[in-house]
């Protein structure tokens, strides 16, 4: 039974050939082209040996290329395992034995840092991606295997913000229904619309809902390379763009475009916005254009997106994430399993039909993550009696001072609010009274640190207020996928209570 990406790309190809797919700069990859190169490339790596199964990686850019082979490997009915190309070798061999990756199909200038994996003892053959590149415009080839619905077509591995990356198995079952789920909730995802990309495909951004979802509804994905705000606020124009999603880096730096204030915006009907707080001044800019940021909860083992605010509530309620989806349901519940009171923090628990079946080849972690139905997303959360979840930290992240829990993301985003600030990352500092205390780090113009600590003494209880505050020029550290890097702030910043002083 054909109920897979490739069969959604093969019948736009019979249907709309013509129409673009993909557009990548000045080059436009129509719908017969897509299933004729990817066709292509799945029938080359079937009369290559690769079997069902087969774990494949795929390393390289945001290129046509790239976007082809992907959907190459899933067509020759193995799994695909996209490779961050900003990996190191240690990273990536980590990656690619916990998957057990038989082959790669890199861009020739990442050949080296294969072969330092490959030095280090994992086997795995190696093919360069323009080769395969080469293969389009080749005559029609529609060849493809369709794997069982329930099995593994891909495996997302997770951004790594809170510890080691865990492979996230997808099925072309969870990715049909991520796909049906948007398209009955979200205006700017309707077949025929347009997306524009401003992240890696490697992500789940890229490949759920950049990739597939645009061409499981025969629209259009505008990919850039790399982010230039001035050329993406021109291609939203140009292209008359529907869809937009990315962390708040990306909407502010658009925003901050000298082009951004004459720009007709008025075609973007969905644009949602996670990763970090949300600053008012942000959500004012965009909301000046007629476009509406709506904050989301997800994660990559619910598909990326499992709830965003309503369009009708992303101004009156711009801190909730929504109250989940058409299918996709959420709660939050004490330690005990119980569910809160409205106001009461607890453990957010997902279920729906994007959510993953489980982590790769792991069992406790997926019985540890997957209980009675539910899973369990180890982030913190509260609802109110409306049922609008507001994400307030993980809770690994939870800064405990003098027993009492204190929430990093609530301090960053009051800290956000205050005029002259562009981003903060709130960490725990070492305390000998306290064991722990607040660390805010903050990149702001204009802006001293006691400053800072008065508007948060406005804002929040006295021990909530942070009692370290640096103020920086330069950007945070960030994951690839954008969100600010936790983990790098806290090495950055290990010794900030030897090195520091206290501002109060």
């Amino acid at each position: 039974m054909g109920t897979s990406v490739g069969s959604a790309l093969n019948w736009w190809a019979r249907t709309k050939g013509s129409s673009p797919a993909l557009v990548f700069a000045e080059d436009s990859v129509d719908y017969r082209t897509l299933r004729d190169w990817s066709g292509a490339v799945a029938r080359t790596l079937h009369e290559r040996g690769v079997g069902e199964g087969e774990r494949v990686g795929l390393l390289g850019g945001n290129t046509a290329a790239w976007a082809a082979t992907a959907f190459g490997v899933m067509k020759a009915g193995a799994v695909l395992v996209p490779l961050n190309p900003r990996l190191v070798a240690e990273e990536l061999a980590k990656l690619l034995g916990d998957s057990g990756t038989t082959l790669v199909l890199a861009e020739r200038q990442y050949l080296p840092v294969l072969e330092e994996v490959r030095g280090a003892g994992l086997v795995f053959d190696v093919h360069a991606l323009e080769d395969l590149a080469a293969l389009r415009g080749g005559p029609a080839d529609s060849f493809r295997i369709d794997r069982a619905p329930h099995e593994p077509v891909a495996l997302l591995f997770t951004s790594g913000s809170t510890g080691l990356s865990k492979g996230v198995i997808c099925t072309n079952r969870t990715l049909l229904d991520i796909v049906f789920e948007a398209s009955l909730c979200e205006e700017g995802l309707r077949p025929g619309g347009s997306s524009l990309l401003l992240l890696p495909l490697c992500f789940t951004p890229g490949l759920v809902w950049g990739l597939s979802m645009q061409v499981v509804l025969g629209g259009t994905l505008v990919v850039e390379e790399k982010l230039d705000p001035s050329r993406a606020v021109r291609l939203i124009e140009k292209h008359r763009i529907g869809t937009m999603f990315g962390v708040p880096l990306i909407y502010e730096s658009l925003s901050r475009a000298p082009e951004f204030a004459d720009a007709d915006l008025s075609s973007v009907r969905t644009a949602v916005i996670g990763g970090a707080a949300v600053s008012t001044r942000l959500l004012a800019a965009w909301g000046a254009k007629g476009v509406k940021l709506r904050q989301i909860y997800g994660m990559t083992e619910a598909g990326g997106v499992a709830t965003a605010t309503w369009p009708s509530e992303a101004e009156s309620h711009p801190g909730s994430c929504g109250s989940g989806s058409a299918f996709t349901e959420l709660k939050v519940v004490r330690p005990d399993g119980s569910d809160c009171d409205p106001g009461e923090p607890g453990e957010i628990l997902l279920r729906g039909p994007g959510v993953t079946p489980g982590y790769w080849e792991d069992p406790v972690t997926t019985g540890q993550a997957f209980r009675d139905g539910w899973l369990h997303s180890g982030d913190l959360g509260v609802c109110d009696a409306e049922g609008r979840l507001t994400f307030l930290d993980r809770m690994k992240d939870l800064i405990i001072s003098g027993g009492i829990n204190i929430s990093p993301v609530e301090i960053e985003q009051a800290i956000s609010t205050i005029p002259g600030v562009s981003e903060v990352s709130v960490i725990a500092a070492r305390d000998e009274r306290f064991g722990e205390t607040p660390a805010a780090i903050v990149v702001a113009e204009g802006l001293s640190e006691s400053e800072i600590v008065q508007a948060c003494n406005r804002k929040m209880a006295d021990y909530k207020v942070p009692r370290y505050v640096i103020v920086r020029a330069d950007a945070l550290p960030r994951l690839p996928s954008g969100k600010i890097s936790k983990r790098a702030v806290r090495q950055e910043y290990a010794d900030i209570a030897d090195q520091q002083p206290r501002v109060r």
